[in-house]
């Protein structure tokens, strides 16, 4: 038997233990969406659309239930936890309204002698292996197109968000969704392994760089399709035409929200000469605002990391960063208490010598580069192996697309930060993913075309 022993990431203490999904429970659920969907796929789109419109409206009435799930398993501020379960029903509208235009056949050719048209029809079975930061945006990005195709999911959330995991398998089913349509599977990597060995029809993997490698790996065999968003190093620009202290405050916010534990949080900093002293004196006393505590109180900004196996990992940049020069202008440090807690960390001083310049640190911690101009600073934000986001701020529009136009990444922020949109393909490049949820690329990638060519009989 698999357990998975639970702690809370605000006290250190521990909390129960799961029971985990083996290859055997793993490979009975995966059976019964085998057999369940396609009388899934074969419904009138209206009613899984009915399906999907109703779990939206459960998720809006039972937000503020569903978010003090969140906050106390994985120790996210509860008005951040809100903040994102109330948003959800908000992007789940573009599936909404979207969806049925894209997956609709279309008709290429129509002449008297000839007709040629596209399907698109349900991959099958999909996993969907997700992730605990931002567990219903992540979630409902991969299963509701995926239910909406008329594809079985099998769920497996990160073994840190079991509970959220679980609350999403009861709304949907209590919308309507049939149970062996979508079913949640718990468990860590052994259990995603197990998932990866069954026969499926496509792999849906929300995480680090180091586990989408492997998994893509595993999928290879099966030649399914895969979708992999990773992690990244997203960098930011602050050019010498904009006011510091707004920028600066932005900035912060971009680089600490959910203490830095996001894919697109900002994670590297530069700024132009002119404006850098100022600039770092304003995000020093953004920071200084920030309220750190417990996350179930409505004032609390910055909670405690969800991984405490991540702490050395900072604690290591850090220490590089110093010992290479750099200045710790705030934090730098775990805090002396019980749970998984690290002072929100300002490094001044730093260069792409450093390994928090260049690797990823998914922490509330930041470095801050000065840099010559505009040219320099598309040098170093295009040094690293990662391509999710990046950002510029300046007053001028074609300066911006300029300089995000010559960067390697897969979304571009000008004057904003750290944001996502249903209506916007988000799409990673190099270590950052591959493939794309979100948008209309989104919808179809649950889907696959079947070409028909259809000749009229003859005499």
């Amino acid at each position: 038997m698999l357990a998975i022993e639970r702690t809370d990431p605000a006290t250190g203490e521990a909390r129960d233990a799961l029971v985990a999904d083996d290859a055997a429970a793993v490979a009975r659920k995966y059976e019964a969406a085998r057999a369940a969907q396609p009388a899934w796929a074969a419904r009138p789109f209206a009613e899984r659309l009915a399906c999907i419109e109703r779990f939206r409206d459960l998720l809006a009435e039972r937000r503020d239930g569903l978010a003090a799930i969140q906050s106390k398993e994985t120790g996210k501020p509860i008005k951040q936890a809100r903040g994102e379960v109330g948003a959800t029903p908000g992007r789940l509208d573009w599936f909404i309204q979207q969806a049925e235009a894209m997956l609709a056949p279309s008709t290429r050719l129509d002449t008297p002698g000839l007709t040629e048209k596209v399907t698109w029809e349900a991959l099958g079975v999909v996993v969907n292996v997700s992730a605990w930061n931002y567990p219903w945006f992540v979630g409902t990005n991969v299963y509701v197109p995926a239910l909406l195709a008329g594809n079985a999911v099998l769920y497996k959330p990160s073994e840190l968000a079991v509970d959220v995991g679980l609350s999403m398998g009861q709304l949907l089913h209590e919308a309507g969704v049939p149970a062996d349509v979508f079913q949640v599977v718990v468990g860590g990597g052994a259990t995603g392994a197990a998932l990866l060995e069954l026969p499926i029809d496509g792999v849906f993997f929300t995480g680090s760089h180091a586990t989408g490698v492997k998994i893509a790996q595993a999928a290879a065999a099966q030649l399914i399709p895969v979708q992999l968003e990773l992690g990244g190093k997203d960098p930011a620009y602050a050019a010498d035409d904009v006011d510091p202290k707004a920028t600066a405050e932005g900035l912060a916010d971009g680089a600490f929200y959910n203490a830095g534990q996001s894919c697109c949080a900002v994670e590297r900093i530069y700024v132009h000469e002119a404006i850098y002293g100022p600039f770092v004196e304003a995000f020093a006393a953004a920071v200084d605002g920030f309220v750190m505590g417990d996350p179930a109180h409505e004032d609390t900004y910055l909670g405690p990391l969800t991984r405490a196996a991540q702490i050395p990992v900072i604690e290591a940049q850090v220490a590089d960063a110093v010992a290479k020069g750099a200045k710790v202008l705030r934090g730098g440090h775990r805090l002396d208490k019980p749970g998984a807690w690290f002072a929100p960390t300002v490094l001044i001083d730093v260069d792409h010598t450093m390994e928090v310049m260049r690797e990823e640190s998914f922490g509330p911690v930041i470095g801050i580069q000065k840099v010559s101009g505009d040219a320099e600073a598309v040098k170093l934000m295009n040094d690293t192996a990662y391509g999710l986001t990046a950002a510029v701020y300046t007053h001028d529009l074609a300066r911006a697309q300029g300089i995000l136009g010559a960067l390697d990444t897969g979304t571009a922020y000008w004057n904003c930060c750290d944001r996502v949109s249903p209506r916007l393909e988000w799409t990673g490049r190099g270590h950052s993913g591959v493939g794309s949820t979100l948008g209309e690329v989104g919808i179809r990638a649950f889907v696959r075309p079947r070409a028909w060519h259809l000749r009229a009989p003859q005499g």
